[in-house]
Formats: structure tokens, C-alpha cells, sequence
């Protein structure tokens, strides 16, 4: 009982703390903006500047939504993999779907050397989602396949990383082959932006997150077995490979679509469950899912808030800034914990 109150007081908190870093993120910039104008305009659509209207409802409202949903959606994928690969250092990532998207992205750009004119939107930001969204749908296709034929999860593990490899190699290709104007775009693609996504854009990426958690809700019973083992789960009446099947597909298409309009991202899918699980001391993945989301989007708009440098023009790669707070969080939970776990 008491363990419960504390829960929903860290709850709470959270949700406090996720409101508060998302109004000081829509209020920094370049333009600073009064959090009781940021307030007037989420609520009643207006400002008594135009300029801050306009600045919040299509620049900054955009980016914090979708600093949210990428912080949350990494985070939760980053818990799954942990609890099926048992293993506390898996990450949204491990499967190869982001660098299934890197590669897409990496044809595209360096495409024009090999194939003339052929990709019309070499250059075009449509261009570049829609490369890295095949990218990463192509290797969605493969781990499916992989996990019907295969029933060894470690088995499918290691494809992921061994797809990794292999596009890393063909994108060392691609580039060793391009231009350098070529090599700077997909460098800047590889840092990672929020800012750059439509209304429509965040609204498809909001669909996809949507329909990814509800397949998440729907294995929160069998993932709590498997924590225990998969003997133990099959005593239980679970379906280990219709589980597996949901799991990797929820967490498949919260990467692929996350990797195709925002870039890799990295250590937030990694960190978060370890720092949520801190902050919760349970493994119960009914409290440790939304828990995860909630500390994944704070985490998400505190570095996205660093990275705008506030009171400035200057705009650091989100993907910098989140390795640079990541890793040593990591290094510091194994130091502090000795060893941890899933």
C-alpha cells in the first residue's frame, strides 16, 4: 500500500516536471518568450504578439510535441528489448532498423554519383523520410521473418547487430565514393533534429506512436512473465512467439518511424529504463512503461532545451547532447550499482 502511494506521488511529479521542461521548452530560442505568452497561446490560441504567435504555434509547439514523442517512444522500445534479450545494455537500436534507415538515407544522398538524377528528392527532406523509412521497414521485414523461423531471441540479436555491421560497411562505401558536399548531408542527417517536422508530419509520427503503444499495452501481462524466464512464461499459458512477434514489431515501428523524420538518436532508448527503475524500484511493467515514457520525454526536451542554446542562434545536434548526458549516466549506474539488470 505504501509502496503504491509513493508511486502515485512520483507519478506526480513526473507529469508536473514533463509540463514545466515543456512550456520552458517552447519559451527558449533564439526569440525569448514569456511562459505567461506561451500559456496564453496554448490555451487560448493567442499572444499579444503575432511574432510569438506564430513562432509557437508552428516552430516550437511542433518540436516540444515531437521531442515528447520521440524521448517517450525510444525509452519505452529501449525497456522492451531489455526484457527480451535479458540483457540491461539492449537498446531500441540492437535490431538494425536504424541503421536500416541510415542506409536508406545514405543511397539517396550518395545516389547521385552512381545513378545520375534518378532520386528526385535527393535533396528534399520528403526525400530523406521516405528513404529512411524504407530503410528501416526493409529490416523490420528481415527480424520478421527471422522470428518466425527462428525461435532463439539471441539468435535474432545477433542478426540485428550482424545487419548493423553490413550497413555500416556499405555506407562506408557509399561515402568513401562521394562528394564531400555529399558526406557533410548525411553527416548533418546523423546529428539528429527535432525542428524540422511539419504539422502533418508530427501528426503521422503521433498515429504510428499511438498504434505501437496499444500493441505495448497489449503484452505488459506476458512481459512481466518473461522477466522470470520464457520455461517459466510457457507455464504460464504465454505465446513466446506471438509475444516476441508484438514486441519486436511495436518496438520496430516506434525506431524505423522515429529514425525517419527525427535521425538516430542516441543513449536515450539506453538510460532511461535504467533511470526509471531507480526512481521506481519495481520491475512491474504496468508502472515501468508509462513511468518510462514519461521520464523518456522529460529527458528528451531537457537535452532538446541545451541543445537550442538558449538566447541564441545557434542550434547544437540533438544527438550530441544526448550522448554526452547518456553515456555518463550509464558509466555512473554501473558504478554506483555494481552491476545492473533488467
Amino acid at each position: 500500500m505504501q509502496q503504491t502511494k509513493n508511486h502515485t506521488v512520483i507519478f506526480g511529479l513526473l507529469l508536473l516536471t514533463t509540463l514545466f521542461v515543456a512550456i520552458l521548452n517552447i519559451s527558449l530560442g533564439s526569440v525569448a518568450i514569456p511562459a505567461k505568452e506561451v500559456f496564453a497561446a496554448l490555451i487560448n490560441g493567442k499572444t499579444s504578439n503575432e511574432t510569438w504567435q506564430f513562432i509557437i504555434q508552428n516552430v516550437r509547439l511542433p518540436k516540444t510535441i515531437t521531442a515528447i514523442l520521440v524521448g517517450s517512444g525510444l525509452s519505452v522500445s529501449g525497456l522492451l528489448m531489455q526484457t527480451l534479450f535479458r540483457n540491461p545494455l539492449a537498446g531500441p537500436f540492437v535490431l538494425g532498423i536504424s541503421s536500416g534507415a541510415s542506409l536508406g538515407v545514405a543511397i539517396v544522398i550518395f545516389g547521385l554519383h552512381f545513378f545520375g538524377s534518378v532520386f528526385v528528392f535527393q535533396n528534399s527532406s520528403i526525400g530523406l523520410t521516405i528513404a529512411a523509412s524504407l530503410g528501416s521497414f526493409a529490416v523490420l521485414f528481415i527480424i520478421m521473418l527471422a522470428a518466425k523461423k527462428i525461435r532463439n531471441t539471441m539468435s535474432i540479436l545477433i542478426i540485428g547487430l550482424m545487419f548493423a555491421s553490413f550497413a555500416s560497411a556499405f555506407i562506408s562505401i557509399l561515402a568513401y565514393f562521394g562528394t564531400a558536399e555529399q558526406i557533410q548531408q548525411f553527416l548533418f542527417w546523423g546529428f539528429g533534429s527535432l525542428s524540422n517536422l511539419s504539422w502533418k508530419e508530427v501528426g503521422f509520427l503521433a498515429l504510428i506512436y499511438i498504434i505501437s503503444m496499444l500493441i505495448v499495452v497489449s503484452v505488459i501481462k506476458p512481459l512481466n512473465s518473461m522477466l522470470l524466464g520464457e520455461n517459466y512464461a510457457k507455464s504460464l499459458g504465454v505465446n513466446i512467439s506471438k509475444t516476441r512477434l508484438l514486441i519486436l514489431i511495436a518496438t520496430s515501428l516506434l525506431t524505423g518511424i522515429i529514425t525517419a523524420f527525427v535521425g538516430p538518436i542516441a543513449f536515450i532508448g539506453l538510460a532511461v529504463p535504467h533511470i526509471t527503475k531507480m526512481l521506481f524500484t519495481s520491475s512491474n511493467h504496468t508502472i515501468l512503461i508509462p513511468a518510462v515514457a514519461l521520464v523518456g520525454a522529460i529527458s528528451m526536451l531537457v537535452c532538446d532545451s541545451i541543445a537550442q542554446v538558449p538566447f541564441s542562434e545557434n542550434m547544437l545536434p540533438i544527438n550530441a547532447i544526448t550522448s554526452l548526458l547518456g553515456a555518463p549516466v550509464v558509466i555512473w549506474l554501473i558504478l554506483k550499482k555494481r552491476n545492473i539488470s533488467v
